[in-house]
C-alpha cells in the first residue's frame, strides 16, 4: 500500500503543512496495522520502503515496530541532519539559531491570528542564478511530470512545511540506534549523482548487518522517484523476496 503522511496529500490532519516527525513514524506502523490485519496479508511477511525523507521516517519508525521485517530506503534524505546542517554540512551553528530564532518569533504571530508562514520546499520560477539541486526538484514538483494538486489544497504550498513547525527537524536523529533494527535487513539505495548520497551513505556506516548500500550509476537524487529505467526493480523484489520468504 502507498501513504501520503499526515497533513500532505490526501491525507486528513490539520493544520496542512505541518513537520512532525513522530507522526510520521506513526504513519508507518498504523500501515502496518491496517495490512497486518487483512485477512490477504501474512503480518509476519509485511516489508516497508521509504523514499527521499520518508526514508528517514521509516528508519525511525523501524526502530520501535519490529513488525516490518525488511526496510529500504531510495534516495533518502535524513530531514533531521539536513535541516540542522543542510548538505554537505554548511549551514553553520549561528544560521541555525537564526531560523530557529525567526520560527520561535513566528508562533507569536500565528498564534494572535497572523499569516502562516511557510518555508524551504521548491522554487516556483527559474532564473539565471537559481542551483542545479532546485532545478532538480523543479523538473519533478512544478511541471505535469509530478505535479499534483490534492483536493483543497494549493499547488503553491506544494513541498511548503510551516516555517513554526519545519524546525521540528532540528531535534529529529533518524539515525541514533539504527543498529537496533538488526537482524532486520536494511537496503539503502542511491544513485551515484544523488546530491543526497551523502545520507545513505552515513546511514549505511551505522546500521548493523545484514545491511547493503547499492549505488544506482548515473542517476541523481529525483531520478529514482519515478525513472523507470533507473530505479532498480530488480534490486528490490529480489531484496523483499529473500528477506519477506
Amino acid at each position: 500500500m502507498s501513504l501520503d503522511l499526515s497533513f500532505w496529500g490526501e491525507s486528513e490532519g490539520q493544520p496542512r503543512n505541518t513537520v512532525s516527525p513522530e507522526i510520521y513514524a506513526e504513519d508507518y506502523s498504523a500501515a502496518v496495522d491496517f495490512l497486518g490485519t487483512r485477512p490477504f496479508v501474512d503480518r509476519d511477511r509485511i516489508g516497508a520502503i521509504g523514499i527521499c525523507g520518508s526514508g528517514s521516517f521509516v528508519i525511525s519508525a523501524a526502530k520501535i515496530d519490529p513488525r516490518m521485517k525488511a526496510i529500504a530506503t531510495v534516495s533518502m534524505y535524513d530531514m533531521g541532519a539536513a535541516n540542522r546542517n543542510a548538505l554537505k554540512h554548511s549551514l553553520t551553528i549561528e544560521q541555525r539559531k537564526k531560523i530557529i530564532a525567526e520560527a520561535a518569533e513566528q508562533r507569536y504571530v500565528e498564534f494572535t491570528g497572523g499569516e502562516t508562514k511557510y518555508t524551504s520546499g521548491t522554487v516556483h520560477e527559474l532564473n539565471a542564478d537559481t542551483h542545479p539541486i532546485q532545478r532538480e526538484f523543479f523538473d519533478f514538483y512544478r511541471t505535469p511530470r509530478g505535479e499534483f494538486t490534492p483536493k483543497g489544497s494549493s499547488p503553491k504550498l506544494t513541498t511548503h512545511p510551516t516555517l513554526t513547525s519545519n524546525v521540528k527537524f532540528m531535534n529529529f536523529y533518524s539515525f541514533n540506534d539504527i543498529e537496533t533494527i538488526s537482524p532486520r535487513p536494511l537496503l539503502f539505495i542511491t544513485g551515484d549523482l544523488a546530491h543526497s548520497r551523502e545520507f545513505s551513505e552515513d546511514a549505511y556506516k551505522l546500521a548493523a548487518e545484514p545491511k547493503e548500500l547499492y549505488i544506482v550509476p548515473g542517476a541523481g537524487h529525483v531520478d529514482l522517484y519515478d525513472r523507470v529505467n533507473y530505479i532498480p526493480f530488480d534490486k528490490l523484489t529480489a531484496f523483499f523476496a529473500k528477506n519477506l520468504k
